[in-house]
């Protein structure tokens, strides 16, 4: 049996659970970090030395880090895993610039704006990252209109992180910028059974919240 950790509300998390969904895969979640504690038990260190969520069991093989997990379900379960090099880092390359580009940009929009309570608001980063992520969100227009997925006509891994992001993306009220391409691949998401489970959840219950 799969075992995931984690908060069903946790951003990485998500992708993980997401991922699970569309492969669907027979799995045990137990809720971990943030109100359910847990990141430093003795036993969860010994699985993540990190202290910190997702992390899978998957009959004895333990993986943390949440696009190390991604790419290990898919190629365990031979889907959305190409055998040819070549064509996987069609995917590979959308996944590291996510992590690496847009979603550090988006979680500093996202605390700033909607964790942070009003008053403690910096009003001058907002700004700074909502005109980051507006500049993400074209360049992914730009490329969306010549394909209907990022890796080309078919979902793969490298719609997963840039995906999950979406969701809270559009809905937090602020502005965002014209992106008809953008928004008909977040429509196709949003037709996925799994991407509507894990993904799009409320998250009211986070505003002006800090802590977790």
């Amino acid at each position: 049996m799969l075992t995931i950790w984690g908060r069903r509300n946790a951003f990485n998390v998500q992708k993980v659970l997401w991922l699970v969904g569309e492969l669907g895969l027979p799995h045990q979640h137990i809720p971990a970090g943030g109100d359910f504690g847990g990141l430093d038990d003795p036993a969860f260190r010994a699985r993540n030395p990190h202290g910190r969520v997702p992390v899978i069991d998957d009959g004895g093989t333990v993986v943390w880090e949440s696009h190390s997990i991604l790419r290990y379900l898919a190629a365990r379960h031979g889907r959305f895993w190409a055998a040819d090099p070549a064509e996987r880092s069609l995917s590979d390359r959308w996944m590291d610039w996510s992590l690496a580009t847009l979603q550090r940009d988006f979680m500093d929009l996202f605390w700033g704006h909607w964790r942070t309570p009003e008053a403690e608001r910096n009003r001058d980063l907002i700004a700074r990252k909502q005109e980051a992520c507006a500049g993400h969100v074209r360049l992914l227009d730009e490329h969306l209109s010549g394909r209907p997925f990022l890796a080309g006509d078919d979902f793969g891994l490298g719609d997963i992180p840039a995906g999950t992001v979406l969701y809270r993306y559009f809905g937090m009220g602020l502005e965002t910028p014209a992106v008809p391409h953008v928004r008909a691949w977040y429509a196709r998401l949003a037709e996925r059974p799994a991407y509507r489970e894990h993904v799009m959840m409320p998250f009211d219950d986070m505003y002006g919240r800090l802590a977790y």
